[in-house]
C-alpha cells in the first residue's frame, strides 16, 4: 500500500494543490477547469485561496500557493506563466436603466454614467481598461470606488447607484433587478486575458498535472511568422 501511494503521489495522482484566484467562479472556464481536474484526480487534496494580487504572489514566492490563476500577467522575474483563455467585459445595470433596452453597448455610450468599482481585485483592471477605452478624460464615465466585494457593488448597481463593470465569470451568480450586456468598441467585444503563473522549482507532481491539463484545455496559439 505504501509503495502503491508512493507511486500514485509521484505522478500527482494524490497529495496537495493549492489554486489562488481573485475572480470569479460561478461560471466560465476557471470554474471548468477546477471541477474537470478533481473528477479526474478525486484522490488529491485540493484548495483554493482566493486573494488580493499582491498576497497570492507573495504566497507563490513563498510556496503556500502552488499556481496563481489571474486576469492579466502578473509581473515577476521569479515566475512562469502560460497565456489561457480570454473573457469578454461586460457592462452590468438596472433593468430599469435606460442603456438597459440595446443588447450591446459601447464604452462611448458609458459618458455621463457613473461607474461602481471595488476597491478589490479586479477593480484595478477595471480602471485600467476605461482609461484606456476612454482615452480623453472629457469622455470618461465618473467612477466611484467603494471597499466592498464584488458581491456588494452588484447589489449597489441594482439599486440604481450607478453601473458596474464584469467579467464573464461573474454572470453565474445572478442578482434581481440587474441584468448584463456586452461592452464593445470599434472593432468588437472588449476582452481580457488570463494567466496561470507557477514557480519554475516548484516539484509538486500534482502541479505538473494542472498544468498539464491548462496546456490541454487552452493550448497557446502558434507565434507569428518571424518571431
Amino acid at each position: 500500500m505504501l509503495v502503491d501511494t508512493g507511486r500514485s503521489g509521484g505522478r500527482g495522482e494524490t497529495g496537495h494543490l493549492v489554486i489562488g484566484f481573485y475572480t470569479s467562479m460561478s461560471t466560465g472556464n476557471l470554474r471548468a477547469t477546477i471541477s474537470e481536474f478533481k473528477k479526474l484526480l478525486p484522490q488529491l487534496e485540493l484548495a483554493t485561496m482566493e486573494r488580493s494580487r499582491s498576497r497570492l504572489m507573495t504566497a507563490l514566492r513563498n510556496g503556500t500557493v502552488d499556481v496563481v490563476i489571474s486576469p492579466g500577467r502578473l509581473p515577476s522575474k521569479d515566475t512562469r506563466s502560460l497565456l489561457l483563455w480570454s473573457e469578454r467585459i461586460l457592462i452590468s445595470l438596472p433593468e430599469d436603466h435606460c442603456l438597459a433596452a440595446r443588447e450591446i453597448i459601447y464604452w462611448t455610450d458609458l459618458r455621463n454614467e457613473k461607474i461602481l468599482l471595488s476597491e478589490y481585485d479586479p477593480g484595478r483592471e477595471f480602471g485600467d481598461l476605461l482609461i484606456s477605452k476612454l482615452v480623453r478624460p472629457d469622455d470618461r464615465p465618473r467612477v466611484e470606488r467603494h471597499d466592498v466585494s464584488r458581491g456588494i457593488i452588484k447589489s449597489l448597481t441594482s439599486m440604481g447607484m450607478g453601473l458596474s463593470l464584469v467579467m464573464e465569470s461573474d454572470i453565474g451568480a445572478s442578482f434581481a433587478g440587474l441584468v448584463y450586456r456586452e461592452l464593445q468598441d470599434g472593432s468588437g467585444p472588449s476582452r481580457v486575458d488570463f494567466h496561470a503563473h507557477w514557480r519554475d522549482d516548484n516539484e509538486n507532481p500534482a502541479l505538473r498535472r494542472f498544468l498539464d491539463l491548462l496546456a490541454e484545455r487552452y493550448p497557446s496559439p502558434p507565434p507569428a511568422f518571424g518571431e
